[in-house]
C-alpha cells in the first residue's frame, strides 16, 4: 500500500489537517530536539494508554502486574530520570500470552489489538530515543500538551459509555500522530523523512483498531459520538496554542 493509499481514509477521518502556522513551527531546525522528545514521550502516553484500557477492563492479577511490569522501565527512564534501559531486552517480554485468555469475544480483540499496540508503541519510543542519540539530542523531560487533556474532557462518566468514547479518542489521537507524521516528513532530512514515512502504517491501524473495538463494544451507532469528539479534537488543532507540542494547535506567535 502506497503513501497516498495508507494517508487517504485518515484524512476522511480527522475533521481537519494540521494548520500551516504549526508547521511553519515545525519545520525550523531549532524546534526539532523539542519535537523529537515529544514525540517519544507521545509512544509512551500511547502505550500507557492501551495498558491502562487493558488493566482496568480485562486483565487479571497476573495480567496486570505483567504489564506494569513491560512499561515500568520506560516510566522510570521518562518521568523520573532513571537509567537508560536495554529497549531491546525489553521488548521481547512483551507477548499477549502474559495475558488472560476469555470467552468474551470484544475482550479479546481489546487484548489482542492492544498488547500489539503497546508493543509497537514502546518499540517506536526506542526507535526515537535512537534517532535523538545519533544527532546528540539529550533527554530533558518537557510539559505534556493539552491536547490529550483537552480531547479527554469529551468522555462521558458512565459505563459503556466511558470505554466507548475512551476507544473513539485513541482513534483521533492516532489518527493525528499519521496526519502530523505524513504533514511533516517532506520538511525533514533524507533519514527522518524515512523514519517518520515507515510510522504511518502503524500509526493508521491502530486508528481503526481504536475505532473498530469502539463499535463492537457499543450497543448502539456510534457515529454521533464520532462526530461529537472529531469536533472536540478540530477545535483543540485550529486554536490557538501557548506551547508548541507534537500535538499543539495553532502557535500563538504565528496565529
Amino acid at each position: 500500500m502506497s503513501y497516498p493509499e495508507i494517508l487517504a481514509p485518515v484524512l476522511q477521518f480527522l475533521h481537519c489537517t494540521t494548520p500551516e502556522a504549526w508547521l511553519h513551527e515545525a519545520r525550523k531546525p531549532e524546534n526539532l530536539p523539542l519535537l523529537l522528545t515529544d514525540h517519544m514521550v507521545c509512544e509512551l502516553k500511547a502505550a500507557q494508554t492501551a495498558m491502562l484500557l487493558i488493566r482496568k477492563y480485562v486483565a487479571d492479577q497476573k495480567g496486570a502486574a505483567a504489564l506494569l511490569e513491560w512499561l515500568q522501565p520506560y516510566e522510570a527512564f521518562t518521568f523520573r530520570e532513571g537509567p537508560e534501559p536495554d529497549f531491546i531486552a525489553l521488548h521481547k517480554q512483551i507477548s499477549k500470552s502474559a495475558m488472560p485468555q476469555t470467552s468474551s469475544p470484544w475482550e479479546q480483540a481489546l487484548i489482542d489489538r492492544m498488547v500489539l499496540l503497546i508493543k509497537e508503541e514502546l518499540h517506536h519510543f526506542w526507535q526515537v530515543r535512537e534517532v535523538m542519540a545519533a544527532r546528540n539530542i539529550p533527554y530533558v523531560k518537557i510539559t505534556a500538551s493539552r491536547y490529550a487533556k483537552g480531547l479527554l474532557r469529551s468522555i462521558r462518566t458512565h459505563e459503556p459509555a466511558t470505554l466507548v468514547d475512551k476507544l473513539i479518542c485513541g482513534a483521533y489521537i492516532e489518527a493525528r500522530s499519521c496526519e502530523r507524521f505524513a504533514a511533516l516528513a517532506p520538511w525533514l532530512d533524507g533519514d527522518l523523512q524515512k523514519f517518520y514515512v515507515s510510522l504511518l502504517r502503524s500509526e493508521a491501524r491502530h486508528y481503526q483498531d481504536y475505532l473498530a473495538l469502539a463499535r463492537q463494544i457499543s450497543v448502539d451507532d456510534i457515529q454521533a459520538r464520532v462526530q461529537e469528539i472529531g469536533e472536540a479534537e478540530a477545535a483543540l488543532i485550529l486554536s490557538e496554542d501557548t506551547e508548541f507540542r507534537f500535538h499543539s494547535g495553532v502557535p500563538v506567535n504565528q496565529a
